[in-house]
C-alpha cells in the first residue's frame, strides 16, 4: 500500500531548487549556478547576473581569485602598484595578487588598463598560467600558441568567443567552468586541487552546494542572521519559494552567500522520549512518537547525552533540518504541537513500572496517525483507543497528548485553475493536502494535483481556516487515485471443478513480480491494474483502461487527438522479444521507436483519469 508524499516541487535538493535564467541551455545552467556558488560570478546591487555585460581586466582577475587557492586570503593593499591603479581603487588587491603570482602584468609604460575590455586570447594566457603553462610549454608565438594550447586543455569547449573577441560574462560562465574540469601541468584536474568533487569530468554540483552552504541554524524569536543583509535575496520555505516574512521561532535554516540564499525548514516532531541510541553516554539517534530520527548536530547530540536536558519519559519537539535529521530540540511547553490526519492503527498497551514496594501496572494508548503534512506519527496518550479512518486532531504539550475525534467537515466547488482557491476559501501559504482512501493509504498532494478539478461534498472529510480565513488543512476521500498500488498482470489462470474454484494471478509491482493464489477468482485479465486491500492482503483488483499512445512527454502523453496526464510516478515497462519485461525509464523511450500502450485509471476519481503504466515493444 502507498503511503508517500507526492509533489510537482520534488523533496529539497539544493542542486535543483536554485532558481536559473531560463534563457539558458540545461547544461550552461549548470555552469551558471556552479561558478555563482563559487562566487566566480555574482550579481549587482539589485541580483542581476549582467550575462551579456563585457569583462574589463580589473573584473577578470577578481574572478581568477575565486577561482584559485587565494579566494580566502585576498591582503589589503595600501600601495599603488600601477599609475592607474591607487591604493584606493576596488580592484587593487586582486590586481596585485594576479601580478604577483604572474597571472597577469601590466603594460611598459607603467600602467594596468583596469577598465579595459579583456580578449578571449588575454583571458587564455592568464589562465593557463594559473594552470601552471609556461612558454615551454606553448608551440608557436603569441596568441596562436595560446588559443592552441588552451584549446587542447579543454578551455574552449562549447564557448563561442573567437580570437580577438571581448569576453561577456556568459562567455566567463563558461571559461571558468571549464577551468575548473581542465588538467594542471601537472597532469591533475583543477577543480580537484581546489577541493572539488569532479565526477565523469563534470563538477559534482550538489556537493558543491552542500559543502559551501553554511548551517544549520534555529531562528530564536522568528529572527534570523545573515552575513550578506536581507535585501535581493532568494528564499525557500521547505522547498517552495517564500521569504523571509514567513520564517517563524524554531525554524531551522541554511543560507549560502555566494548565492544569496536561504532554505527555510519547519519540519518538527513532538511527542513522548521513549529512547537515546546506543546509550546517553554519546547518543546517535533518539525515538519520539515512535518514530526513530538521527541526531544531526554536535549541540543536539548533547542535549540528549547524559549531560543534557533530555530524558526518557520527557515531552519533546525534535527540530528537523534539510535530511530530516535533529538540529535541535525543544520542551513541549517552548514548541505545542497540533496536527490533524487520519487514524492508521490505535491499541491500547500495558506498561509495568516497578518500585521497592511493588509492580504497577498502567494502560496507555498508542495511536498511529497520517498527519497532513504526509508524515505518518506515533502518539502515546491515555483514554480509549482510535477506530482506524477516522479523522482526529493530535495536540501535544506539557501535560501531554490529547487525542480527539472529529465530525466530518464536507465542503465543495471547484479548485481554481492556479491552485489558489477551493470552495469559496483561499488556500493559505503551505497549506497541507492529504488524500485517503478506505483501505489506510494516504499520500500527501499538493494544491497545483487538483487544480481545475471539481470536489463534492463527499470528496472532503475535514478541513480548517487559519487566521486569516485561508484553508490551511484539508483532507479528502479518494480523490486523486494516488493511494493505490497501480500494477501490471503477466498472467491470470482460473478454474472452477467439482464444486471449487481457483485462481493463480502473476503482477508486477515496483519491478517485482508477485503471485497471489487461493480459492478466489478475481475478475481481471493481462494488463494494468489497481490493487484493493482488507486488513493488509489483496482483496481485489481493478482493470485499468488501456491506450495506444502516438505521442509521449515528461508530463503527457497523446492517443491520436485525445490528451492524457501521466502520473508522478508512472511505471515503465520494456517488454523484450522472450514477453519478459523490464523496468526503464520515459527518457528511454519514445514513440518512434516503440509500440506504446498506455494503461489509465479511469475508476471515478475526481483529479484521476492519469496515465499509471506504459508498457513499450520494440517496434517491427
Amino acid at each position: 500500500m502507498k503511503k508517500r508524499i507526492l509533489s510537482l516541487l520534488t523533496a529539497l535538493c539544493l542542486a535543483l531548487s536554485l532558481a536559473a535564467p531560463s534563457a539558458l541551455a540545461a547544461d550552461e545552467d549548470t555552469m551558471l549556478e556552479t561558478v555563482r556558488v563559487l562566487g566566480i560570478l555574482s550579481g549587482d546591487e539589485n541580483g542581476n547576473l549582467n550575462l551579456s555585460a563585457s569583462v574589463t581586466r580589473a573584473e577578470f582577475v577578481k574572478m581568477m581569485t575565486a577561482a584559485s587557492t587565494y579566494k580566502d586570503s585576498v591582503g589589503s593593499s595600501t600601495a599603488s602598484l600601477f599609475t592607474d591603479v591607487k591604493s584606493g581603487h576596488w580592484a587593487v588587491d586582486y590586481i596585485k595578487l594576479a601580478v604577483e603570482q604572474g597571472w597577469v602584468t601590466g603594460y611598459v609604460d607603467g600602467s594596468f588598463r583596469p577598465d579595459n575590455t579583456i580578449t578571449l586570447e588575454e583571458a587564455c594566457t592568464a589562465l593557463l598560467r594559473l594552470l601552471g603553462y609556461d612558454s615551454s610549454s606553448l608551440a608557436g608565438s603569441f596568441p596562436d600558441a595560446q588559443l592552441s594550447k588552451a584549446r587542447s586543455v579543454g578551455l574552449l569547449d562549447d564557448l563561442s568567443a573567437v580570437q580577438g573577441q571581448t569576453l561577456t560574462r556568459q562567455d566567463c560562465v563558461i571559461l571558468f567552468y571549464n577551468l575548473l574540469t581542465a588538467e594542471n601541468s601537472a597532469g591533475t584536474v583543477y577543480g580537484a586541487t581546489l577541493g572539488y568533487t569532479i565526477t565523469n569530468g563534470e563538477v559534482d554540483y550538489a556537493t558543491l552546494v552542500t559543502n559551501d552552504t553554511k548551517g544549520p541554524y534555529v531562528s530564536s524569536g522568528g529572527t534570523i542572521d545573515l552575513p550578506f543583509g536581507t535585501e535581493n535575496i532568494t528564499v525557500y520555505r521547505n522547498g517552495s519559494r517564500s521569504d523571509l516574512a514567513t520564517l517563524q521561532a524554531y525554524d531551522v535554516y541554511y543560507y549560502n552567500e555566494n548565492l544569496r540564499t536561504v532554505w527555510i525548514y519547519s519540519d518538527r516532531v513532538t511527542g513522548t522520549l521513549t529512547a537515546v541510541s546506543p546509550g546517553s553516554a554519546a547518543p546517535t539517534s533518539v525515538t519520539v512518537a515512535g518514530n526513530s530520527y538521527e541526531l544531526g548536530t554536535s549541540s543536539a547530540v548533547y542535549q540528549f547525552s547524559s549531560q543534557g536536558s533530555f530524558s526518557a519519559g520527557d515531552t519533546v519537539t525534535l527540530l528537523l533540518g534539510m535530511n530530516g535529521e535533529v538540529v535541535s530540540a525543544v520542551t513541549a511547553l517552548e514548541s505545542s504541537g497540533l496536527y490533524y490526519g487520519v487514524v492508521t492503527s490505535s491499541e491500547q498497551t500495558a506498561a509495568t513500572s516497578s518500585t521497592t514496594a511493588s509492580d504497577t501496572t498502567s494502560v496507555q494508548v498508542v495511536t498511529t496517525v497520517a498527519c497532513t503534512d504526509g508524515v505518518e506519527r506515533t502518539f502515546y496518550h491515555d483514554g480509549s483507543a482510535q477506530r482506524t479512518g477516522r479523522v482526529v486532531s493530535v495536540s501535544t504539550g506539557q501535560d501531554g497528548t490529547t487525542i480527539k475525534s472529529l465530525s466530518e467537515k464536507n465542503l465543495s466547488g471547484k479548485v481554481n485553475a492556479a491552485g489558489t482557491s477551493f470552495g469559496g476559501y483561499a488556500f493559505a501559504d503551505g497549506v497541507e493536502i492529504l488524500d485517503v482512501d478506505d483501505n489506510g493509504s494516504y499520500v500527501r498532494v499538493y494544491p497545483s494535483r487538483i487544480a481545475c478539478v471539481t470536489l463534492e461534498k463527499t470528496d472532503v472529510r475535514y478541513y480548517t481556516l487559519d487566521e486569516n480565513g485561508d484553508i490551511d488543512h484539508l483532507i479528502l476521500n479518494e480523490v486523486t487515485g494516488d493511494t493505490l498500488d497501480y500494477v501490471y498482470v503477466t498472467s491470470a489462470a482460473s478454474s472452477s471443478a467439482d464444486m471449487s474454484t481457483s485462481g493463480a494471478y502473476r503482477y508486477l509491482l515496483d519491478g517485482q513480480s508477485l503471485t497471489v493464489s487461493g480459492s478466489t477468482i478475481y475478475n481481471i485479465s493481462i494488463g494494468g491494474a489497481a490493487l484493493l486491500y482488507e486488513d493488509g492482503a489483496v482483496s481485489n483488483f481493478q482493470q485499468l483502461e488501456d491506450v495506444r499512445l502516438t505521442e509521449l512527454s515528461d508530463l503527457s502523453a497523446m492517443a491520436g487527438n485525445q490528451k492524457y496526464a501521466l502520473a508522478e510516478d508512472v511505471e515503465v515497462l520494456l517488454r523484450d522479444d522472450d514477453g519478459d519485461f523490464h523496468a526503464t525509464t520515459l527518457s528511454d523511450i519514445n514513440a518512434e521507436d516503440y509500440a506504446l500502450t498506455g494503461w489509465y485509471d479511469d475508476l471515478g476519481f475526481a483529479a484521476g483519469g492519469r496515465i499509471r503504466i506504459i508498457v513499450a515493444v520494440p517496434a517491427d
